[in-house]
């Protein structure tokens, strides 16, 4: 199933004695687009730090009662390693953390507990030593970073990113959300990750590798829109692009 990032937010996170918290944005890998982490608010619980959730842990889903289910005790994801805010997740973080809960690295590399800055003593200085480590992971994004940001066409720029379509099934995000409205007032379109030529982790403009007038003319897309597969199709063909359950398929074929 197809659903907003915007709708996402906000869900609850229910650990195995009880609630813990919410959800407020999702950590994705710009290599295949696929979501590695919720990230939590607790409220004045561990004010100063990153919350983060690993999908791996993710128990399940209920959509009618807003709220994510993890197989985490609250003590657990109180005694995990510390994060502060605001400080980008390195891979020096991640092999703690996927140590510390015994998850799987899913970069495919040998799981070893490095360590990392006290990061909740002197903030300023741990913050500064963060974004100065050469271990930091440029791969990672969060949902909320990247929402804003200007959109440019392969002959210049077309809008901005307003949201994300999550497939909550394979847990990949399967398009952006990006509004026209410098051309076409109050248009929106999707855009397939896909077709993105490259993401950098500042904050600048995500390229895509199509012309204006083509993202200008291409189905439009509402927040009352049904995301079905005949929509879907008629998305893929308009740019000429192959769909990704047709390389889902050809990938089965070759097994």
């Amino acid at each position: 199933m197809l659903v907003t990032a915007k709708a996402l937010k906000g869900y609850k996170l229910h650990c195995t004695d009880g609630e813990i918290g919410t959800v407020t944005e999702f950590i994705f890998d710009d290599r295949d687009w696929t979501i590695r982490y919720l990230a939590i608010e607790t409220g004045t619980w561990l004010v100063d730090r990153q919350v983060l959730i690993s999908l791996q842990s993710l128990a399940g889903v209920d959509e009618k009662a807003k709220y994510f289910s993890v197989n985490l005790t609250k003590q657990q994801i109180e005694d995990s390693p510390p994060l502060f805010k605001e400080v980008p997740v390195s891979r020096q973080y991640e092999d703690q953390y996927h140590t510390y809960y015994k998850l799987p690295a899913y970069w495919n590399t040998t799981n070893t507990w490095l360590p990392i800055p006290d990061m909740m003593g002197n903030s300023a200085v741990a913050k500064e030593a963060a974004r100065g480590d050469k271990d930091l992971e440029p791969d990672l994004h969060s949902t909320d970073n990247v929402r804003g940001r200007g959109v440019h066409a392969t002959d210049g720029e077309i809008g901005h990113i307003v949201d994300f379509i999550i497939d909550d099934e394979a847990w990949v995000i399967r398009y952006l959300v990006v509004t026209i409205h410098n051309w076409l007032p109050g248009k929106k379109v999707l855009i397939s990750p896909a077709w993105i030529d490259h993401i950098f982790w500042d904050e600048s403009p995500v390229s895509v590798n199509v012309l204006r007038e083509k993202i200008k003319k291409s189905p439009e897309y509402s927040d009352t829109c049904e995301l079905n597969r005949d929509y879907e199709k008629e998305l893929h063909a308009h740019y000429d692009r192959e769909c990704y359950w047709d390389d889902k398929a050809a990938d089965t074929d070759k097994k």
